[in-house]
C-alpha cells in the first residue's frame, strides 16, 4: 500500500493538529523569529521545537519503545487480521507509536471480541461505534 494510503485506497492524513496555549511573551518571541525569516511560520517554528526535544531525548524515547515493544508508524487494523485472531482464540494486545487506523468495514462486536488492548501514542483512527466499543481498553 502507498504511503500515506490508508484501508480501501482513502488518504491518511500525514499530521494531525493539536491546539496549545502560549503566553504573550513566548508568542512574541516565536513571532519575531518567523518576522527575522529564521521560521516559516508559526508552525514550522512548533515543529522544529518539538522534532529537538524528541532528539534531545532520544536515549529515553528509544528505551521506552523497546521495553513497551510498540509498533513505530503507522498500523493498520483490518478486517481480515482480526478475523484471523478470532478463529486462533486470541487476543491482540496492539502497542502503537504514529497512528493505529482500524478499518472502516471493522464492527464493534469483532473489535471487542478480538482487541484485548490498544495503546496508542498518536492518533487513533476508528468509527464512533468502534472507539465506543473498545472505550475500555484503551490506554
Amino acid at each position: 500500500m502507498a504511503q500515506g494510503q490508508g484501508l480501501a485506497g482513502t488518504r491518511v492524513p500525514d499530521s494531525e493538529k493539536i491546539t496549545i496555549n502560549l503566553g504573550h511573551v513566548d508568542l512574541g518571541y516565536v513571532d519575531l523569529l518567523v518576522a527575522e525569516g529564521v521560521y516559516a511560520n508559526r508552525s514550522d517554528f512548533i515543529r522544529t521545537a518539538i522534532r529537538n526535544q524528541i532528539g534531545r531525548h532520544s536515549d529515553i524515547t528509544k528505551q521506552s519503545v523497546e521495553r513497551r515493544s510498540v509498533e513505530l508508524g503507522l498500523c493498520r487494523i483490518g478486517r481480515a487480521d482480526l478475523e484471523a485472531a478470532r478463529a486462533e482464540g486470541r487476543m491482540l494486545d496492539i502497542r502503537v507509536l504514529g497512528l493505529a487506523t482500524i478499518g472502516p468495514d471493522v464492527t464493534p462486536e469483532l473489535a471487542r471480541e478480538t482487541i484485548g488492548t490498544l495503546t496508542v501514542l498518536g492518533s487513533l483512527q476508528a468509527s464512533p461505534a468502534v472507539r465506543a466499543a473498545l472505550a475500555d481498553r484503551l490506554r
